[in-house]
């Protein structure tokens, strides 16, 4: 019994270790003048932005409370945030009420998980148009 309550304590202790080395490495560290971050497999490939280029970018400006250079460089990251940190909420409560099964019901449904896969599809389409390359 001990054992396991070590156990989970040690892997929540790893996952608080690694988000702040991620923090601390993406706050003080610039992807763009820094050619230790990962780029981009299919923008090299293909020459097109897939719906995630930018997001290391977007993270670094977002750590130093730059959000309209967050929004610039990947809007959908950004605005994705809140959506996630809900799901999350939803997932940490032991025993949710019948309201809050709806709304998970709602937010994270097979209806919802469409509407998010057109979004996430539409965004990718859009931001490779040249004359809206400025907007998204």
């Amino acid at each position: 019994m001990l054992q396991v309550g070590f156990n989970k304590l040690l892997k929540r202790g790893i996952v608080i270790f690694a988000f702040s080395a991620l923090f601390f490495i993406y706050r003080l560290y610039d992807p763009t003048e820094n050619s230790n971050f990962p780029r981009c497999p299919f923008l090299y490939l293909t020459g097109y932005k897939c719906m995630g280029c930018g997001t290391q970018r977007a993270i670094h400006k977002l750590l130093n409370l730059d959000f309209i250079g967050a929004m610039k460089e990947n809007a959908l990251m950004v605005l994705s945030i809140p959506y996630l940190l809900i799901g999350f909420v939803f997932d940490s409560i032991r025993q949710p009420n019948a309201k809050i099964v709806k709304w998970r019901n709602i937010l994270f449904g097979i209806k919802a998980i469409r509407i998010v896969l057109i979004f996430l599809i539409s965004f990718w389409i859009l931001r490779n148009i040249p004359s809206l390359q400025q907007y998204i």
